[in-house]
């Protein structure tokens, strides 16, 4: 008798992936509840000033909306023609699906997959990743110009030892991410194809002539919009915080969420608050309230996915567009 041959091992690591990110989800909120006054933070929930956290919802679909214009000239840099009302639906179900399902990336790889139509995987991908990518930038460059301005303006916010190091081990982070690009670009064989590839990619999409400009205006708009509905947030939840915690604590705590190791965040988003919120004269607990009032914000905020995604399911062709030639 021949043997049965043994399940497929990939579904059932990925499977195991997101039990552990779940897992973990819970074990740090469960575990931020008892090393904090957990009835506090539900007390500050309750007490919510609603119109500050419709402020902050309000500013959570500006990002969303900017960041699929955002896309959408990227995509059009790599011969990806997309209609502004497609890459609004497409952008707020990536955003629900991140947010909703363990991976934190699934939403992009979605995205991707369905626009390979036109100019192939490897471009339509190129053109979530850059875009992704310059978002991030844009997030770390706040950082960094706000904790040099903290630090050189005298009465600006105090830096503990340790934020301080954290936020020097992210730029030397990112110098190496450079410098590892560079080398990788001058191997041969198909490492140095797939990095000049990417490279030319980043020039088109990001760097060329009358490109760079817009995509530096939406990149700082989306992170103006993104930090504001935090900072609601966390005036909804009796936080007032100034401007310069504003751009740099709360790009930090952002930084955070992108450690694929829970579900769109939650627990190390509310872990990051209640460790820095201190830095800004708050309460932990205070920190973690703001913190969850915006998990729930961007989340409310990415609901019309939900609908875009019905809508495909209901016309398939029409959602899926023309193919190139």
């Amino acid at each position: 008798m021949s043997e049965r041959p043994d399940p497929d091992p990939v579904p059932r690591r990925r499977l195991f992936g997101a039990m552990l990110r779940i897992c973990v989800t819970f074990a740090i909120l469960g575990l931020l509840w008892h090393l904090t006054d957990g009835p506090q933070v539900l007390a500050l929930l309750a007490q919510t000033d609603w119109p500050w956290l419709l402020a902050a919802l309000a500013t959570a679909h500006g990002q969303v909306l900017l960041s699929a214009l955002r896309w959408r000239l990227t995509a059009a840099q790599l011969d990806q023609s997309l209609r502004k009302r497609d890459a609004i639906g497409e952008y707020y179900l990536s955003q629900f699906v991140n947010l909703a399902v363990p991976g934190g990336v699934l939403g992009d790889a979605g995205r991707a997959l369905r626009q390979r139509h036109q100019a192939g995987m490897l471009r339509a991908a190129q053109a979530v990743v850059l875009e992704r990518l310059v978002g991030q930038v844009a997030l770390f460059a706040v950082l960094f110009c706000g904790f040099i301005a903290a630090i050189a303006v005298p009465g600006g916010l105090v830096v503990p030892g340790w934020v301080s190091d954290i936020v020097g081990w992210l730029a030397l982070g990112l110098v190496a991410l450079v410098v590892l690009g560079a080398v990788l670009a001058r191997l041969p064989g198909p490492v140095a194809r797939a990095a000049a590839g990417f490279g030319a990619a980043l020039r088109l999409g990001l760097l060329a002539r009358g490109v760079w400009p817009r995509q530096v205006g939406l990149s700082v708009a989306i992170v103006a919009c993104n930090l504001s509905s935090f900072a609601f947030c966390a005036i909804a939840t009796g936080t007032d915080l100034p401007l310069v915690a504003v751009v740099t604590v709360l790009p930090l705590i952002l930084t955070v969420m992108m450690i694929p190791l829970s579900v769109g965040g939650w627990g190390l988003r509310e872990g990051a608050a209640a460790a820095i919120w201190p830095v800004v004269g708050a309460a932990p607990e205070a920190g973690i309230a703001a913190s969850i009032a915006f998990g729930l914000v961007i989340l409310v905020a990415s609901l019309p996915g939900v609908w875009f995604l019905l809508s495909q399911r209901r016309h398939p062709r029409a959602a899926q567009g023309p193919k190139s030639r």
